[in-house]
């Protein structure tokens, strides 16, 4: 690293024109974070709150469009009913509490995922944040709730079989231009860069089908320690890789490789 650039921050080395335009965070480590300070896992998650503000801030500031949170999935129900429980209470009243500051900040909540399974009183909050930020355009704040992807390419599955049963669709029509857009992530595209905080090397049921070409970062830090600096730190480690999508170096850059 040259001498100027020991000099900046680490937002300030962050080149804005090659951001990736879709993040997507698993949030891992709540509970062995809380452990490590033997406290009640819903504490972990209600430290994990406080991470979820930051790098919500810190992804608007720098210029990324769509930021995906992976909040509650399919599988997190086999959890104890009790951490269960907690994690939908902190749900509700994080989003009551933080849906003034999201409009203020110009951003839009949505969501992805299974949200008509959620307890009603989760769903009410969610709809009526969705509501309130619907014309916000700085950037998408998509929370993945009851998410499975293996649920999204099932369910992307049935409505195309049921299309091609009403003749809307032939099978020979059938490609991937089309599958995508029957994901429940549609409305969004593909996240270029997966987050994966806490030290496990897996994707967990996460974006299978658009994660395709997305480049990995994994960090050993538990989610609820995962702050400002270390998303720009991840955004710095993205814009160190080549996307090459099945191609060479040189045809990417031939003047460069001559």
């Amino acid at each position: 690293m040259s001498p100027i650039l020991n000099n900046l921050s680490l937002k300030e080395q962050i080149d804005i024109s090659r951001l990736p335009a879709h993040v997507a965070i698993i949030m891992d480590g709540n509970g062995r974070w809380a452990k490590k300070r033997s406290l009640p896992r819903v504490v972990g998650h209600e430290y994990g709150v406080r991470s979820v503000r930051q790098v919500t801030e810190a992804a608007a500031e720098i210029g990324v469009k769509h930021l995906t949170l992976y909040t509650f999935s399919t599988e997190n129900w086999n959890r104890p009913a009790l951490e269960v429980k907690a994690i939908m209470t902190l749900l509700v009243h994080t989003i009551r509490k933080e849906v003034k500051t999201l409009n203020n900040n110009n951003i839009r909540l949505q969501t992805i995922g299974d949200i008509d399974s959620l307890p009603s009183d989760c769903r009410r909050e969610l709809l009526e944040a969705i509501e309130i930020t619907k014309n916000n355009s700085r950037m998408n704040l998509i929370l993945a709730l009851n998410y499975s992807a293996r649920w999204d390419i099932v369910q992307a599955t049935k409505k195309i079989a049921e299309q091609v049963k009403n003749g809307e669709v032939l099978s020979s029509e059938i490609n991937e231009n089309l599958f995508t857009a029957s994901l429940n992530t549609a409305r969004f595209p593909d996240p270029e860069l997966l987050i994966r905080t806490s030290g496990e090397f897996r994707i967990s049921n996460f974006l299978l089908w658009e994660l395709a070409y997305g480049e990995f970062y994994f960090t050993d830090v538990y989610w609820p320690e995962f702050d400002k600096e270390a998303f720009y730190t991840a955004l710095l480690d993205y814009q160190k890789r080549e996307r090459r999508f099945g191609k060479t170096s040189e045809q990417l850059a031939p003047d460069a490789h001559v």
